[in-house]
This record gives structure tokens, sequence and C-alpha cells, in this order.
């Protein structure tokens, strides 16, 4: 089984990662590369050769052939893979989870309700089942099959989703289909905080969009993200500024101003603790290998 899936991988990837199938992307990576910041999106991610590491936070994620992870929420994550070689590229399987999807099939099942009142963990970590690795198997093959693909995709992929929805990690996935779960509550904080990342807040304002208490969006927010959520805006500014200053801009200052930093010293400290370098440093370093 996981010969066939490496070896399909292996064949479809691309350097844009996607595929013919909506949704679906695939990762080939040939060498290990320095840990780099970016959005998890909400994704399920099964490794078929090498490893990967994500940090969120203070926590930590790897996982290796034969695991998968699920994020339920778009997340600022630093990750790379651990194991990789031109002999033995790291390969990878990527599947964009949908709410809407997910509250279709639970609507459907009827009884599996939405998990636990918490919110759980944003992401997590499983060993892949059996029936998850022939289901991905087979929407794989479909790459290969463009006349069956539209027909059939549609199909394996609920599949995909029902052994997630019932699988290990069920209760986070089911969690994403339900409306009122404390993890959509939270995910619409998220979403408003990524929109409005560089204006001051108020947690009382935000507790309150997401339709929580005070204390209960502290509790559930920082179990989802493993931040606090001005922790998590720091994130997100802080990749804002550096994806400005890789890609255009020269003005250091400006650049800080613009995401939100009123004190130049303030960001280039928290800038430098993030990346290991001053943002200057950082940009000179990033611009060169950009196409």
């Amino acid at each position: 089984m996981m010969d066939e899936f490496r070896a399909l991988l292996a064949r479809h990837a691309r350097p844009d990662f996607s595929t013919a199938i909506d949704g679906v992307l695939i990762s080939s990576v040939d060498r290990p590369l320095p840990p780099s910041p970016s959005m998890s999106g909400t994704v399920l991610a099964v490794i078929a050769q090498g490893a990967k590491r994500l940090a969120l936070g203070d926590r930590v994620y790897e996982y290796r052939a034969g695991q998968y992870l699920v994020a339920s929420v778009d997340l600022p994550v630093t990750g790379h893979f651990t194991e990789a070689s031109r002999e033995r590229p790291a390969l990878g399987f990527g599947l964009t989870l949908r709410p809407e999807a997910v509250a279709a099939l639970l609507l459907e099942a009827g009884s599996l309700g939405g998990g636990t009142a918490a919110a759980p963990a944003g992401i997590s970590v499983s060993d892949a089942p059996a029936e998850l690795l022939d289901a991905v198997i087979r929407l794989l093959r479909l790459l290969d099959q463009p006349r069956d693909r539209a027909v059939l995709a549609p199909m394996v992929i609920r599949e995909i989703l029902w052994r997630l929805i019932t699988g290990p990690q069920g209760d986070v996935v089911r969690q994403l289909g339900v409306a009122d779960s404390s993890l959509r509550h939270i995910t619409r904080a998220v979403g408003w905080i990524r929109e409005h990342y560089a204006q001051p807040f108020r947690v009382e304002d935000v507790a309150r969009l997401a339709g929580m208490s005070v204390s209960a969006f502290h509790r559930n927010f920082q179990a989802v993200t493993a931040m606090s959520p001005i922790q998590f805006q720091k994130q997100i500014r802080l990749q804002e500024a550096r994806l400005l200053l890789a890609t255009r801009s020269t003005d250091i200052a400006g650049v800080g101003l613009r995401v939100g930093y009123d004190s130049p010293s303030q960001f280039s400290r928290e800038y430098r603790r993030q990346f290991g370098a001053p943002p200057s440093a950082d940009a000179a370093r990033l611009r060169p290998v950009l196409p």
C-alpha cells in the first residue's frame, strides 16, 4: 500500500503543489530546509515518505510516513521537512477540509454529534488507519483517470472525510462542521484577528464576537492555538512583516508601522526573536532567492 502511495505522489508532484483535483495537494521535497513560517490552512496532511515538524506556539508536532495531521483552524505555524534527500524525497498528501462538507456528512449521519463542549487543539497527529490510506490512494489514482475524475473524486473525498470523522481525530473534525461548536467560535475570532491584525483590540470585544465569556474565550483560544489572543496577533503581524520585507519594501520602520508596531525598536526586537535576524538582515537574505 505505501509503495503505491509513494509512487503516485512522486509521479504527480508539481512545484506549486497543485493537482487536477480541487483541494488536493502534493508535496515533494528533496532536501531538509530551514523552518519557515506559514499559515496551516484547514487541512488533512498525510506523510508517505520522510518526516515533518511543525511548531505552533509552544507546541511541537512531528509526524512521519504512515501518520496524518489535521489542522482544524488556519493557524500561524513554523514548519519544515526533517527527513528528505534526493534519493528519498519527503512526500506528502494534502486535502483542504471544508466545514460545509463536514456539516453535510454530519447531517446525513444524524447521530454522531458535534464532539465535546471544549474546543480541541487546532492541530493534532495520529497514525493513519488502513481504511483512510486506502481511500487516499484511490483518490490519487483518479489523477491518472481524467474520464472518471469529475464523478468519482467527490465521492472518494466524502469517504476520506467520513474516515476522519469516525477515526482517532473524529472529535476535532466533527467540531469543524458544527456551526455552534467551541472550535467554530474560536475560528471566528481567529479570522477576525487575522483580518484586523494591525489594529489594537480588547480581548473582551473579541470574546463577545466569538459568543463566549472572557474566561471561556481565553481557555478555548489557548487550547486551539497554543497562544493567547495577543500572542496570536503578534505572530500574524510578524509573518505579514516578513512577507512585505521579502517581496518589495525596504522601509523597515514603515513596514513595522503598517503591521501595527508604533515602536521601531520593539518591532526589530520581536522580529529578531521570531526569525533569528533583524528585519534588514533577514530581508536581504530572503530577496535574492525570490524568482
